[in-house]
């Protein structure tokens, strides 16, 4: 479900793209919109996020990872710096879910009686997002412009609980403070009122989410076997200014 969502928002895209490629030239929509040297705007869009993990060498059986869609929105700031260069700030709250699906062999040696609830955990993250990107534009063609945009980023996860309990007590834990890199593409359409943005994005993590359990409980079939645990994703996101 989630690709075939991507592939149909790349394909609207790439037709409305075409369509005014080669088609005779048009008037031109907000003709004056791109010499402003600062731009505002908000976006609304959804997300897609996993883990990668690496594991120690014992493991044989990797964890899965259940992905759902989540929902983004935020605010930008775009700054001119010429004709095919701007740099953005997109400060933006992002809300998802994982779950994380263990082989119950993590558990063979743990000293307490295997439950079924040991391998599921539920990894639920809302990401106060403050990305600084670089958006490269092509030569605007009639009412569109195709671009790529890539930088790096923070984020605050609010509903991180590493200062709580662990997995013994069936919390599994992550970091509240995160840095990604990003990389991405999309087309300006300039309509008669405003400039419209759909864009895709992937974001990878590039410091380790994970927190581990605590050693007083002792040993953790949850994250003893984890030497790092990395969130990417994907991001649809569709811009107005």
């Amino acid at each position: 479900m989630k690709r075939t969502g991507i592939i149909i928002v790349l394909f609207l895209m790439c037709n409305s793209a075409s369509a005014q490629l080669f088609t005779k030239e048009r008037i031109k929509n907000q003709e004056n919109f791109d010499k402003q040297t600062w731009t505002w705007g908000y976006f609304l869009g959804f997300n897609s996020y996993d883990f990668k993990f690496e594991y120690e060498p014992t493991i044989e059986e990797d964890i899965l990872v259940d992905t759902s869609i989540g929902f983004n929105v935020g605010l930008i700031g775009d700054l001119r710096i010429n004709d095919y260069f701007n740099l953005r700030f997109e400060p933006g709250l992002y809300i998802s879910k994982r779950n994380l699906h263990y082989d119950e062999g993590y558990f063979d040696n743990y000293s307490r009686p295997f439950s079924p609830s040991f391998t599921l955990r539920e990894v639920n993250s809302t990401y106060v997002h403050f990305p600084l990107l670089l958006k490269v534009s092509t030569k605007r063609l009639n009412n569109f412009k195709p671009f790529i945009v890539g930088g790096f980023s923070t984020a605050l996860n609010l509903s991180s609980n590493q200062d709580g309990e662990d997995n013994h007590s069936a919390e599994f834990r992550t970091k509240k403070g995160m840095f990604f890199y990003e990389l991405g593409f999309g087309i300006d359409f300039y309509l008669e009122w405003f400039k419209f943005t759909p864009s895709i994005r992937g974001v990878f993590a590039l410091n380790d989410e994970l927190v581990r359990d605590k050693t007083e409980n002792g040993p953790s079939p949850w994250t003893d076997n984890i030497s790092s645990m990395k969130t990417r994703g994907v991001f649809v996101n569709f811009t107005f200014q």
